[in-house]
């Protein structure tokens, strides 16, 4: 008996991931299962746009095929470990994975609208000195279908449409770009969630060569970077993970992406107290801004806890987006949401795991 669960678990682990079939491997295990071809439209309808929690959901299927597939197939699967709700009716989740993974995601509604942020990875290798997730360390990349599956439950447990989404929790989506590139095409796609494309974010800290490959992609995404300083050394200081990119470089790519895309990046800049607010630093982003096509989010950093870093005050938030204005640079403070639960990423799976 002792031997029973090893084996079962042995046997999860040889079960395939429906969400990681393209549509030419179903197709091809329809045919090996010797079904019809639309049995394959079929499962990806209950896999992408249902998002069945079971094989007995797919009530359109014969009983025989649903049991077969739940014999070699799984459907991924995540387990809500802990979910937090906040006066601004944002509700943020912490969702384990079978392989006892967990990461965090936060749905953010707005009247009609529902705005989804999700990770890209379990942990970040970045390193980000203010960062709650940097603070953990790095565990391991996300699976198209784990980013995806991040969106679904938010969806069904608000029980509206997803409107937009930001990869913008846990984790670097451009060092993991293939599938957080396939993740936000499944959002996008009418087979998917039916996202529109503009409407689907995608925030990197400044990978160069990623940014030149994002901005090659067909698709009308988002691009947000995070800067938080246009001074280098500050920047190194709160950017380790992305100090060998130079603001310099990192302001030549971006002109080359306006100028590819026609689109307007975000910049995000948290305000520090004492590190990133003073007049100098000021003065660089603006110089580093003016006369690009560029949007300037001002955010209040989140307090977290027994870290050095605090918040700089509203009224000087107030004063840097004066001051890009006034230099003709898009700026806005970004809507603190969540502020009186484990809002900043990280947090919530440090105060619920201890890591």
């Amino acid at each position: 008996m002792q031997d029973a669960p090893e084996k079962n678990e042995t046997a999860d682990e040889d079960r395939v991931d429906l969400h990681s079939l393209s549509r030419g491997q179903l197709l091809a295990l329809m045919e090996e299962l010797g079904q019809p071809k639309f049995r394959a439209k079929q499962v990806e309808e209950w896999v992408w746009e249902k998002n069945a929690q079971s094989f007995d959901d797919m009530t359109n299927l014969p009983k025989a095929l649903r049991a077969t597939l739940a014999e070699h197939c799984t459907l991924g699967g995540t387990t809500e470990v802990a979910r937090q709700v906040s006066e601004d009716g944002s509700r943020k989740y912490l969702l384990r994975f079978p392989d006892g993974v967990a990461v965090e995601c936060v749905g953010m509604p707005s009247g009609p609208k529902l705005a989804v942020c999700v990770s890209s990875q379990a942990g970040c290798p970045m390193g980000c000195a203010f960062c709650a997730t940097g603070a953990s360390g790095f565990n391991r990349n996300l699976t198209t279908g784990e980013i995806y599956e991040q969106v679904m439950h938010v969806r069904d447990d608000f029980g509206s449409r997803v409107t937009s989404v930001v990869l913008m929790g846990q984790g670097e989506p451009f060092a993991n770009y293939d599938a957080a590139l396939d993740a936000m095409r499944k959002l996008n796609s009418p087979d998917g969630a039916g996202i529109g494309a503009r409407h689907i974010t995608v925030s990197t800290c400044g990978i160069i060569p990623m940014i030149k490959k994002f901005s090659r992609e067909p698709e009308q995404f988002t691009l947000a970077v995070s800067l938080h300083s246009a001074v280098q050394r500050t920047r190194n200081i709160l950017m380790p993970g992305v100090k060998k990119y130079s603001l310099i470089h990192l302001y030549e790519v971006m002109g080359e992406y306006v100028d590819k895309t026609g689109r307007r990046p975000t910049y995000e800049y948290a305000l520090i107290k004492g590190v990133n607010d003073s007049d100098d630093e000021l003065g660089a982003l603006c110089d580093f801004c003016r006369d690009n096509l560029a949007h300037v989010n001002i955010i209040k950093l989140n307090d977290v806890k027994n870290s050095p870093f605090k918040p700089a005050s509203d009224a000087r938030a107030g004063e840097f987006v004066r001051a890009l204005n006034q230099v003709g640079v898009e700026a806005t403070i970004r809507n603190s949401r969540g502020a009186d639960i484990d809002a900043a990423c990280g947090q919530l799976r440090q105060n619920v795991l201890g890591r």
